[in-house]
């Protein structure tokens, strides 16, 4: 037990600072004039700008991987051609502000990035007079609407996914765990909300101090509650680098059992792979994109540049194949905000999504169990909106 606890301190304390600096506030979202138009008989102009250059070699790999993604996905487009034009920025929002603008006067009808919150903030800011929409890779829903949407995976989605999972699974009566943290009240507020949409009930929220001895001195009564509230399930806002493993660990010997009480994460608990190793998250369920697909993605982009992509690459993918599918209409307003929040959505590389006219997206997933130390599908991701996942 203590071997386990003392190797998470480090990761709580990464953890907490990722999750400040993430979790931002961002300025009011402005509202977009009208979409430049397009030419259907031209290549279409899209920015692509990218954290290159700020220093860091985490952000190089990211961006030569965001750029190989989107030259993947160019490469599959049919009947359209695309004027990849990319800009460097690093991580600084005035630098992307910069660009952006400097994108746009260059001729730029769409904007794919950035990749940080307050950088795409920026970027979407300084352009929204153009009309320019702005097709960040944040995960941030604070800096969703105007002319900016996030493209990736958010809270809102997959505790909508796994709620309503729980409620046709007779799980619907849900107590929420979280950390005392922006992320954490995030991740409880999806929660909530998913519950409130599909018909489940939160019977108890619970929450601990971002620390290792905080989640310590919580399991016991985070147990208690659970059981006199009657819990048929116990979603978690915790990841497998900061609070779940300890949570999975001192809840059962706390009375709280898994086997009894289902255990839910709005996380992914299959990274890294030897956390599915851990007793206390067997038979748990997560969601993830279509695994199947994603498979393919990571086999062909490692066929192309030998080497494995970063796990949000597939964004860059999704943002050029979106562009080609509305380009294909031959429309000249074909990258307005109207055209971009089509309820049929497009065709991912990691499965159907769509964008929502608040500026969020929602994602197919799949809900997986863990089953003696493996990933198990127990209900596929949906290949269309009118599947049974949404």
């Amino acid at each position: 037990m203590f071997a386990v606890l003392s190797t998470r301190r480090k990761a709580l304390a990464r953890v907490a600072l990722l999750a400040a600096t993430v979790l931002v506030a961002a300025c009011e979202p402005l509202p977009s004039g009208r979409a430049p138009a397009i030419d259907a008989g031209a290549p279409v102009p899209v920015a692509l700008i990218l954290p290159g250059g700020s220093g860091s070699s985490g952000d190089e790999v990211l961006a030569r991987n965001l750029k190989q993604a989107a030259d993947l996905a160019i490469a599959d487009l049919q009947g359209v051609r695309i004027d990849l034009r990319v800009y460097n920025a690093g991580s600084d929002a005035g630098t992307s502000a910069a660009m952006a603008r400097k994108a746009v006067d260059e001729g730029a009808k769409i904007i794919l990035g950035p990749v940080f919150a307050e950088a795409a903030n920026a970027a979407g800011v300084a352009v929204a007079p153009s009309g320019v929409n702005v097709l960040s890779f944040s995960n941030n829903t604070d800096i969703a609407g105007g002319n900016v949407f996030v493209l990736g995976p958010t809270f809102q989605n997959t505790a909508n996914r796994l709620v309503r999972y729980a409620a046709r699974s007779g799980k619907g009566r849900i107590m929420v765990v979280h950390d005392q943290n922006p992320a954490g009240d995030l991740g409880a507020r999806a929660i909530s909300t998913a519950a409130a949409r599909s018909g489940a009930t939160v019977v108890g929220t619970a929450s601990y101090p971002f620390s290792q001895q905080g989640v310590i001195a919580a399991a016991p009564q985070i147990a208690a509650e659970a059981r006199a509230a009657g819990a048929t399930s116990v979603f978690f806002t915790a990841d497998t680098a900061g609070a779940l493993p300890l949570l999975a660990q001192l809840l059962p010997e706390a009375g709280l059992s898994g086997q009894t009480t289902q255990f839910v994460g709005l996380t992914r608990w299959d990274i890294p792979s030897g956390t599915l190793s851990m007793p206390g998250v067997q038979g748990g369920w997560f969601a993830l994109p279509d695994p199947g697909l994603t498979a393919q993605f990571q086999s062909r982009f490692a066929a192309a540049y030998g080497e494995q992509p970063h796990p949000i690459a597939a964004l860059a993918y999704d943002g050029i194949a979106a562009v080609g599918a509305l380009a294909k209409s031959g429309r000249a307003d074909a990258l307005s905000a109207a055209a971009l929040t089509q309820g049929s959505g497009f065709a991912g590389v990691s499965g159907v999504f769509r964008l929502l006219p608040d500026g969020t997206n929602e994602r197919g997933l799949a809900v997986a169990q863990i089953q003696n130390a493996q990933v198990v599908v127990i209900d596929p991701a949906p290949r269309s909106f009118s599947g049974a996942g949404f």
